[in-house]
């Protein structure tokens, strides 16, 4: 079945990089990036299913493959012939209108193909991909290149879930295991610390904001829009009450006060579904917490498992790995709210999308950090908003939603979004996980109000006559 391309055409009409070369170069890099992320995993650890939310390192190199096979080579190779039939079932995440789907719980019992033949089929469809894509130094296709464009940022996506699934995999042993990137000649890469945190976090201070009538979303029309998936358009207005954000996110020291001061235990802080579910889960802290050293930790007290291993707690770092409902929580504890999405939007623009002070999965540490201090200017003479992008995710309040406007596009490539719109809450600002590049103002990402195992957090609003 051949794609809807209208879905392509609103989400990334200036998506693409200039001339065909630089997209086959941009195609080569983010397809090595997957497979360095598989790099510190043997084979077992690449089949393993944590839960059914996750999926097996194995799937994720696979499917994003199959995006490939079946989106862009199927419909415009001459004499088209899959790599092997039964990867249109297998691979095949939630596209209804591609076939049948192999069920989600049970991606882990796949232990064929193996991984050998997995990585032989990303190189097989790479190969034709490369054809295909020389091709347009001769004959520019802007639809096709809008096309690719698309399965590479679906592709990013999933070398953000690649960690964040394998973290969740790696805890569930006893032996805590640290996962590591690897370098030039195989030595150890990656997860280094470039600076010491400090003990404790900054003051929490405060950006206020007019409110009014502004506009959130992508504008398409823009010079340089860039690319943007069809959830995040059409640009909009919204009106807003006068608000004021936290200069950063909720630390960790501040959200083991709460659990300390027994947030876990106090019903009024929770919405009702919350605390069912939390009580049902018998959760006492964040994910990953433990009370107590860890195999191969240190010493008694709070620690967290990281994806270096178990290590005490540190106070200034941003929480993460919290639902919806738990950063919910906190906010009212902390006699505050979480920001709607329009909120934190309109804050990114009106404050300038600065990057700077953010960790991404290039640096290397995947995890949180405190803000490594960069200077930054203040002409209004309000405090800068510090680690909107990098670090955590940010939850929002809002619930994921279409806009105004929106429009879902015929075709199977018109599934990548629009059902999903039900039982989920936005959250903004991209994490330690996230690719470079990867992140923007307008950016939607979105996860049921239970979902604990990404790297999520929170940042502080208030209504401005209570900031």
């Amino acid at each position: 079945m051949t794609p809807s391309l209208s879905l392509v055409r609103r989400a990334a009409p200036s998506a693409v990089p200039a001339g065909a070369a630089a997209l086959q170069d941009r195609y080569a890099q983010v397809r090595r990036a997957s497979l360095a992320l598989a790099l510190p995993l043997s084979d077992e650890d690449c089949c393993a299913q944590s839960m059914p939310d996750a999926s097996p390192v194995k799937w994720h190199l696979a499917h994003t493959t199959w995006f490939f096979e079946t989106f862009v080579l199927e419909p415009r190779e001459p004499g088209f012939a899959p790599f092997h039939p039964a990867f249109r079932v297998l691979f095949n995440s939630y596209y209804n209108g591609v076939g049948d789907k192999h069920p989600r719980p049970q991606r882990g019992l796949l232990t064929r193909p193996a991984m050998a033949q997995v990585l032989e089929y990303r190189q097989d469809v790479d190969t034709r991909m490369a054809r295909l894509l020389a091709g347009l130094q001769v004959q520019p296709d802007p639809q096709l290149q809008a096309l690719v464009e698309l399965g590479l940022q679906h592709e990013q996506q999933h070398q953000e879930l690649i960690l964040t699934d394998v973290k969740h995999l790696l805890s569930c042993s006893p032996l805590w295991p640290a996962y590591r990137l690897q370098g030039a000649g195989g030595a150890p890469a990656g997860l280094q610390e470039r600076q010491p945190e400090p003990a404790e976090a900054d003051a929490l201070r405060w950006r206020r904001f007019s409110g009014g009538v502004t506009e959130i979303g992508h504008d398409a029309r823009a010079d340089g829009a860039g690319f943007a998936f069809d959830n995040e358009a059409p640009r909009h207005r919204v009106y807003l009450q006068p608000y004021a954000l936290a200069c950063r996110p909720v630390s960790t020291g501040e959200y083991l006060a709460f659990v300390e001061a027994g947030g876990y235990r106090d019903a009024s802080f929770w919405l009702a579904e919350g605390w069912d579910w939390m009580q049902a889960m018998k959760l006492q802290h964040p994910l990953y917490w433990r009370r107590g050293a860890m195999e191969g930790g240190d010493g008694a007290g709070w620690h967290e498992f990281t994806l270096a291993g178990p290590r005490p707690l540190r106070p200034s770092a941003p929480a993460v790995h919290l639902s919806y409902y738990e950063a919910d929580a906190y906010a009212r504890w902390a006699g505050a709210r979480l920001p709607t999405e329009a909120e934190w939007e309109a804050a990114a623009e009106a404050s300038g999308v600065w990057t700077g002070d953010g960790h991404f999965a290039d640096g290397g540490v995947l995890h949180p950090r405190a803000a490594p201090g960069v200077p930054r200017p203040d002409p209004d003479g309000q405090p800068p908003l510090d680690q909107l992008f990098g670090d955590i995710w940010e939850w929002t309040q809002s619930s994921y939603a279409a806009y105004p406007g929106f429009r879902v596009a015929d075709g199977a490539v018109g599934e990548y979004n629009g059902k999903f719109m039900v039982n989920q809450y936005v959250l903004r600002g991209g994490s330690c996980a996230t690719p470079p590049g990867h992140v923007r103002a307008s950016y939607r990402n979105f996860f049921p109000a239970t979902a604990r195992w990404q790297f999520s957090g929170l940042r502080l609003a208030r209504d401005l006559e209570n900031a």
